[in-house]
């Protein structure tokens, strides 16, 4: 039947694996990454990314754990909020306040785990998926639009972009995210330095466990790093092969 036929194709296409980017692709798209996220200009329009994952990360956790999600907002200075119901305090509300500001990171080791595989159509079509899901859960129409926009860009490459397009967008994408997750912790201790932000994650977490803000900051900063360095060894996968020296 055409239909069961399409769908046979179609998963095929997901499963299957593409061919390996060249070295130096993997080192331009790791350079383009860390400029966008060290430089103030790119950052400030890239680091909306950073916030979508934030705060699926919240939502995520929070189903898991079994609060309630109420909703997800996304604004344009690039903050975010994600409510949801449930106990104030106990497991689930601390897991709920810790997974935002390590998502970006994880996400990115996830993708680098597809990409370590050459599942570059695959890691294309589940991010469309997991906005597409999340686009549910937005009550703003800022946030609406950052989703569309986002997941309309990451649709368009899967769909229409040749072989080598979607190879060097699916490795700038991970390695933003693996750079980016760092970022906005060491943001997060300047802005509080200055007591700014006595509503922080980390300043939450502080009230309702013994430890001090600070020590969830460098729990935050040091899950990233660690991340950090996972994730740039399966994307340099090409490059340790080419040099003989894959795990």
């Amino acid at each position: 039947m055409p239909l069961i036929d399409g769908l046979t194709t179609l998963w095929d296409k997901l499963l299957s694996a593409q061919p390996a980017p060249p070295p130096l692709l993997v080192l331009i798209t790791a350079a383009v990454a860390l400029a966008v996220v060290a430089i103030r200009p790119p950052w400030r329009i890239a680091r909306n990314a950073v916030t979508i994952a934030h705060e699926g990360g919240h939502a995520l956790m929070a189903l898991l754990t079994g609060r309630r999600l109420r909703g997800i907002r996304l604004h344009s200075d690039t903050s975010g909020l994600t409510l949801s119901a449930g106990r104030p305090s106990g497991p689930g509300m601390v897991l709920t306040l810790f997974a935002g500001y390590i998502a970006p990171s994880l996400i990115g080791l996830a993708g680098g785990w597809l990409l370590a595989g050459n599942r570059i159509t695959l890691l294309l079509w589940v991010a469309v998926a997991l906005l597409l899901a999340m686009l549910l859960m937005i009550r703003n129409v800022f946030g609406v639009l950052s989703l569309l926009v986002t997941g309309g860009v990451v649709l368009a490459v899967s769909w229409y972009a040749s072989p080598d397009v979607q190879a060097a967008f699916a490795w700038t994408s991970v390695w933003f995210l693996l750079f980016g997750g760092v970022r906005p912790v060491a943001e997060l201790q300047r802005v509080r330095s200055r007591g700014r932000m006595p509503e922080s994650d980390a300043d939450q977490l502080a009230r309702l466990t013994p430890f001090p803000a600070l020590f969830w900051v460098t729990v935050f900063a040091l899950v990233n790093l660690a991340v950090l360095g996972v994730g740039a060894v399966l994307l340099a996968g090409p490059i340790l092969r080419d040099a003989g020296l894959a795990l």
